[in-house]
């Protein structure tokens, strides 16, 4: 049975003044400063949550190496794949409401998917669930025309344009065209802009008002600086944020493009903690739910642990819809966590976690772009071990 905490409601909604008063779980900070001080990082927040209680909340390092800016608990980051979950939320919210479902082919919401052939020559009858499994085998747009779309409906004729890379269902292989594709539908089906439809729909139901796809239209000062390791002087140096993400004048993307705080996000873990609801705010049914957190993909080997150098754990992991999904712990990252344990990580190392059998949700800040893979990054695994042990001495 999954632990129960409770927490006067105070503690749900206070400032994040309030906040870095919450408790520090013992072992967590000295793990991060551990990083810090062996060059991996330049800073961390770290967050651990039950479903109605905040358990860890902790800023370590600094956001601004050059500038000497210490992290705070209310840093805001560009969580990149992050987003991917927030994008299926929406697409399942309309499909509560009657609106979309996501076994349909994506042609009944953008007809010029009906004219999409398969490598075979087939018609490819591409279904959302397939976008949103990475198991459609949609082909990836040109680089030059998604740095030269201003709206999501812009990429569309790139993403048909390019050959598809696959028969649909005949494997897994992450994909950024399909969640794109994704958000496109919620606009055509809910006559909003992407963004608008998180904004009014998710973040603002959820009382996360630092989470944003365009950071300069909230707090720029509070963007951490990404960085990278150098290869020659095994030092960390300022890495530039992909164009694609952030920028006025650029799509809100569907698979990556939010940007968001430690808090701000556990938050909306704390709603999938909560079966869809946070707060008595219901977002999700309980079908809804299901979709999220269990394996849509059969028997498919996925997600980003399947080479030699990272286990060879392929069949670990299944697909939900928009989630990755732990079949089976392995040493490591997922050693300290449950069969299904659900999330999604993003490029720059951020991290979230779901452990519906414990009731807790792992939530990792940070600005380091080039981990090998920052799924299986050492940062992720002294972390959640860490957090765990602390939690398991409670």
């Amino acid at each position: 049975m999954p632990m129960k905490f409770h927490l006067s409601p105070f503690f749900l909604l206070a400032p994040l003044t309030a906040l870095c008063a919450t408790p520090k779980l013992p072992g967590v900070g000295a793990a991060m400063q551990a990083a810090v001080n062996a060059g991996q990082l330049s800073g961390a927040v770290t967050v651990v949550v039950s479903e109605d209680r905040i358990l860890h909340l902790e800023a370590t390092g600094l956001a601004d190496v050059a500038a000497k800016k210490p992290m705070r608990p209310d840093s805001l980051f560009w969580i990149a794949s992050m987003t991917k979950p927030v994008t299926a939320v929406a697409v399942l919210m309309l499909q509560d409401e009657g609106k979309l479902n996501v076994t349909n082919p994506i042609s009944d919401y953008i007809p010029e998917f009906a004219h999409l052939k398969t490598p075979s020559g087939k018609p490819a009858n591409l279904s959302l669930a397939q976008a949103l499994t990475h198991t459609s085998g949609l082909g990836e747009a040109d680089s030059q025309a998604a740095r030269n779309a201003h709206t999501l409906a812009e990429l569309i004729p790139s993403y048909l344009a390019a050959p598809m890379q696959y028969e649909p269902g005949a494997k897994w292989k992450y994909t950024q065209s399909g969640i794109n594709v994704a958000a496109r539908v919620v606009e055509i089906v809910s006559g909003m802009s992407f963004d608008a439809f998180v904004q009014k729909r998710v973040l603002d139901p959820l009382g996360m008002k630092d989470t944003t796809f365009y950071p300069a239209e909230k707090s720029p000062g509070s963007l951490v600086i990404g960085y990278i390791k150098s290869k020659t002087a095994d030092a960390l140096e300022a890495a530039a944020l992909p164009a694609d993400f952030g920028a006025p004048g650029h799509p809100p993307l569907g698979n990556g493009g939010l940007f968001s705080t430690g808090a701000d996000y556990a938050r909306f873990c704390q709603m999938l903690l909560g079966g869809g609801t946070l707060d008595g705010k219901r977002l999700l049914s309980p079908r809804a739910m299901k979709l999220l957190t269990t394996v849509q993909t059969g028997d498919l080997p996925t997600g980003f642990m399947q080479s030699a150098e990272f286990g060879s754990h392929g069949t670990n992991y299944g697909w939900g819809i928009g989630t990755c999904i732990l079949r089976a712990p392995h040493e490591g990252v997922a050693q300290m966590l449950s069969p299904g344990t659900y999330g999604h990580g993003g490029a720059w190392g951020t991290q979230a976690w779901i452990d519906p059998v414990k009731g807790v949700a792992y939530v990792l800040m940070v600005q380091r772009s080039n981990f090998p893979n920052s799924d299986a990054s050492e940062v992720r695994r002294e972390f959640q071990r860490a957090a765990a042990a602390a939690i398991g001495k409670q």
